[in-house]
């Protein structure tokens, strides 16, 4: 038998894993960059958190990657482990085989990605292996598990992920995408079945699979990172650190229950957000950000939110994840300050974030379908006695005013009407931007398909234009944005926007006179969000595909 062969610590220029692509937006690779982010940020809560110990001269810590792909993080904490735990084991074999059997553990998502993983960490595919610089496994595994899981469809959805037994029961030949970590009634009992003995882990890390498509090619795609982080937490580790899409700030499809759970959640401890996911995963189409969480069982307290953008200067503030009176995570530190303005001039008080419900602009906007026709729906092309004019996904048409039983009550006033989704720039976010889709005055006698919300009555073509001019405000914008967890610009996002006198033009002067904005506030203001044109802008969007929420 050929010796194993021994571990040596070289430099990797490159590294192979910031050069490999991503298979897919479900199952985004970490850079190694990125995953020794998210361990320093580790192990400065540590040290806080321990009298200033470091974490990685501590033989007796567990980690876990519950869904580890190339095994990034598994291989940097035991790079980090191989020099901290230097002074008490010397000798370096002795070393590494002591972390890699009884420090790091990892469970693949795929039996590809299992392979990855092992070559990553034990510089062999076979844990056992001849070129393995581990020595103290019997099994090609190691602590890297990988076995095909399988859904569990009782009636017709899976009874642990959801997702429809037509989109993932393919055959032996594909992959299931049945995770095992999330498809088992007790974490706990399965962590034994796969590791053996009491896995009680320090620390759980890593970078779960964010959706499974449900068979509509990306439209009816479901998020699935929630189920991880709530698996993660019935484990109790010590620490759990993971990096997820950003949507979860505001909920959403299937997140609202989650989104309440973590906001109420006082071992939230930092929050690291990106505004565009291009920054962390470049190339990868993931609208609305990213961010890493730091979770910590036994030290409850105010979150450090930390929000980062290309080359502007960090914002960092201690502080409530739940402000009284809102339902989402306020994302950016400057904007809790500006809605608290707000809210203060509006109500005479600044304890909470909620407007009166008739002081909300939320009430004027209608809900999806104002007028129960479909995004598709597509109407005549010549008009009748009879007819009403319909604004659709790509132009006009005429359909019989008889044909209409949904929103009558609107049809003869004055509106406006604003894209359900907002434009976007390719599959990136870049600021400003618009917020909004252009909206545009709707007349009496004209209704629109679902690709528009509906605001109003209103009573004046007047009235109209002062409505119409608020929304163009950026301020007005700005606070839709705090409330909007991606493109899909449906009622609730206007929840944070007060009611105005209609009978004047609004400009963001006036707004910023108002409410008493500070040069500061009103430039993080016009960082964000780009000044609206009606004209050139109303030409400049385009179809885009509406985000069911």
């Amino acid at each position: 038998m050929i010796e194993q062969v021994s571990f040596t610590l070289r430099g990797r220029n490159p590294d192979v894993l910031a050069c490999i692509a991503n298979l897919s937006n479900d199952e985004v690779f970490t850079p190694p960059e990125f995953a020794n982010r998210m361990l320093d940020t580790l192990a400065e809560a540590w040290a806080e958190d321990n009298n200033g110990a470091n974490i990685w001269a501590d033989k007796t810590v567990k980690c876990l990657d519950p869904f580890t792909k190339t095994g990034v993080f598994l291989r940097e904490i035991t790079s980090r482990l191989t020099k901290g735990l230097a002074d008490e084991m010397p000798d370096l074999d002795e070393r590494v085989n002591h972390i890699l059997t009884k420090q790091v553990f990892g469970i693949g998502i795929t039996n590809l990605t299992s392979l990855l993983a092992r070559r990553s960490v034990y510089c062999s595919k076979h844990a056992n292996g001849s070129h393995s610089i581990a020595k103290g496994f019997n099994s090609e595994a190691g602590n890297i598990w990988f076995e095909r899981t399988e859904h569990t469809w009782p009636n017709g959805k899976c009874t642990f992920c959801g997702t429809s037994q037509e989109a993932l029961d393919r055959g032996g030949a594909l992959e299931t995408h049945a995770y095992a970590f999330i498809h088992t009634n007790n974490i706990k009992t399965r962590m034994t079945e796969l590791f053996g003995g009491n896995m009680q882990f320090d620390v759980i890390i890593g970078n779960p699979p964010y959706q499974l498509d449900d068979g509509g090619f990306g439209k009816s795609a479901a998020p699935i990172y929630q189920l991880f982080v709530e698996q993660a937490k019935k484990l109790e580790p010590r620490y759990l650190s993971l990096v997820i899409p950003s949507r979860w700030f505001a909920g959403g499809k299937g997140l609202d229950e989650f989104r309440e759970a973590m906001l109420a959640d006082n071992r939230l401890r930092s929050i690291d957000d990106y505004l565009s996911a291009a920054d962390v995963f470049p190339g990868v189409g993931l609208k609305g950000g990213v961010c890493y969480f730091l979770w910590e069982r036994d030290n409850p307290g105010l979150c450090r939110v930390t929000t980062r953008f290309k080359d502007w200067p960090v914002s960092s503030e201690t502080r409530r994840l739940l402000e009284q009176g809102a339902d989402v995570f306020i994302r950016f530190n400057e904007g809790l300050s500006i809605l608290k303005k707000v809210v203060s001039v509006e109500t005479g008080q600044a304890e909470s974030l909620s407007l009166p419900k008739n002081k909300r602009f939320d009430q004027l906007v209608s809900s999806l379908r104002p007028f129960g026709l479909r995004t598709f729906f597509r109407g005549k092309t010549a008009k009748r006695a009879g007819d009403v004019l319909v604004y659709q996904n790509g132009g006009t048409s005429y359909t019989p005013r008889k044909a209409i039983t949904t929103g009558t009550e609107l049809i003869d006033k004055w509106k406006i009407y604003v894209g359900r989704a907002a434009p976007g720039t390719g599959n990136r976010d870049t600021y400003p931007h618009r917020i909004l889709s252009t909206p545009f005055i709707g007349e009496p006698g004209s209704i629109c398909s679902e690709t528009y919300l509906c605001i109003g009555p209103l009573d004046s073509k007047s009235e109209a234009e002062s409505v119409l001019s608020y929304l163009t405000c950026r301020l007005t914008r700005q606070l839709i944005l705090l409330h909007k967890p991606s493109q899909d610009t449906t009622r609730k996002v206007y929840t944070f926007v007060p009611m105005q006198d209609w009978t004047k033009q609004w400009t963001d002067a006036d707004l910023y006179t108002k409410y008493g904005l500070t040069i500061s506030e009103i430039a993080f203001i016009e960082k964000i969000v780009r000044p609206m044109d009606l004209a050139s802008d109303l030409l400049e969007d385009v179809a885009v595909v509406e985000e069911d929420e």
